[in-house]
């Protein structure tokens, strides 16, 4: 299943707000995004399309195990990213996070899986 950029996005929001399981109001993921809460009405309603998380009208929103997957998929992505730019290369803290946010939607998975073969081995050497 193709994932936009900006759905991604809501769900690595909605798992890390939800501390990989619970529920999460839409106000909390629309100040984290910095969005309105109707960006995130219709965004969730996407996502409810996808079957990657539940809502009851106008309740908390909560991610389906298939959604879970996808935002972990997501996050981890990000946080391997994220942890070469700021780690390896020495890129500052604000734009490890930005550029790790911009990169994680196009890196393809062979990309991807080459440079945490490449991160384990690394830290291996240094331990």
């Amino acid at each position: 299943m193709k994932i936009s950029a900006s759905s991604q996005d809501y769900l690595e929001a909605l798992l890390v707000l939800s501390g990989n399981g619970g529920s999460v109001r839409s106000v909390d993921v629309a100040k984290r995004l910095n969005v309105s809460r109707a960006s995130v009405n219709k965004a969730v309603g996407i996502l409810k399309d996808l079957g990657l998380v539940n809502q009851e009208r106008y309740g908390e929103i909560e991610l389906t195990p298939e959604g879970k997957k996808a935002a972990r998929a997501v996050h981890e992505k990000h946080n391997t990213l994220k942890y070469f730019l700021k780690e390896v290369l020495g890129v500052s803290e604000e734009n490890a996070e930005n550029d790790a946010c911009g990169m994680e939607h196009v890196i393809s998975i062979e990309t991807l899986e080459k440079l945490q073969d490449y991160l384990q081995k690394l830290n291996s050497q240094t331990n």
